[in-house]
């Protein structure tokens, strides 16, 4: 089986080393446009093979969408990242036509693929994908929640001072700094509500800081984040591949769920060998819906750039 990472920047060759680590497919391709870059990296990841134990065929490519052909997954890297001061929104004139043109590449050689999207505007990239694909929306996923998801349970166990391994909490709607909703009122720690542990102060600050988390290591280190974005994509290519059936909060494009139709917005989904295969509709607050559909009106405000761009 192959996976193939588009893009070889940090986040994608993140991404590709994490797939490489855990020995989740016989063979990576890392593509990217700027000439040996991906090949350079593929090399460097293969001389740690010896070092870290794993067995995977790392292939580098520039530009060359034959080295993906039959590719079972797809993740999306491609595009400019942020800088501080910018907006995920920022970046979509540039990132729309990048993306694009690789989906369309990529069908070329690899039509039954299932893509993972984590270029950003994410939930619009996503919309994108699968209006101009032509693939089943189950076959196209936004990696974003997971990634929110993790950076909630991180700031929950920090708050409650515990391992983020023994805590569960999911993240729906637009992954952006004011569109995201941590969902702290079903957030768990080995069971038993967080809400139990943090005082109402405790678990604004947590929500506050889980919704400004890229924003924030973006001003940290002068750029967006790598490490989490590119294990949360792995993450996500590993319940594709091991058919794990794992639940967890994805961009995918709903039809009538939580009330929302043609849109890519971030939901509990079950996620297979076949893509997404389930949305789980969680018992929503009053509160939590007014959210929800705000966070949709400000992703389709993003949307509607693609129109005016006449992208789809």
């Amino acid at each position: 089986m192959k996976v193939t990472v588009v893009g070889a920047g940090a986040v994608g060759a993140t991404c590709a080393e994490n797939i490489a680590r855990k020995q989740l497919v016989e063979e990576v391709v890392l593509l990217d446009i700027k000439e040996g870059l991906a090949e350079g990296k593929a090399m460097d990841m293969m001389q740690c093979a010896t070092l870290t134990g794993f067995d995977t065929k790392i292939i580098g490519s520039s530009n060359d969408y034959a080295a993906t052909a039959d590719s079972s997954v797809v993740v999306i890297t491609s595009g400019i990242p942020r800088k501080p001061g910018m907006t995920r929104e920022d970046l979509i004139g540039t990132n729309a036509g990048i993306v694009k043109t690789v989906t369309e590449n990529i069908l070329k050689y690899s039509p039954n693929t299932i893509l993972v999207v984590i270029s950003n505007p994410m939930d619009t990239m996503t919309y994108l994908s699968a209006k101009s694909s032509g693939l089943p929306k189950e076959r196209i996923i936004g990696m974003g929640g997971i990634l929110d998801s993790s950076r909630f349970k991180f700031r929950l166990s920090e708050a409650i001072g515990c391992s983020p391994n023994d805590v569960q909490g999911m993240v729906i709607g637009g992954h952006g700094d004011t569109t995201m909703i941590p969902l702290i009122q079903h957030a768990t720690y080995n069971s038993s509500p967080v809400t139990n542990y943090l005082t109402p102060e405790q678990q604004a600050y947590v929500v506050q800081e889980t919704m400004v988390g890229g924003a924030t290591l973006t001003k940290l280190i002068g750029t967006s984040a790598w490490y989490a974005p590119g294990a949360a994509g792995a993450f996500l290519v590993e319940s594709i591949v091991r058919d794990q059936k794992k639940l967890f909060s994805s961009c995918v494009y709903l039809d009538g769920e939580y009330g929302q139709s043609d849109i890519c917005i971030g939901v509990p989904v079950v996620v297979g060998k076949n893509g997404w295969e389930k949305i789980i509709e969680f018992d929503l607050s009053a509160d939590e819906k007014e959210k929800f559909n705000a966070s949709a009106e400000a992703v389709r405000k993003m949307n509607s750039v693609l129109v005016d761009m006449k992208m789809v």
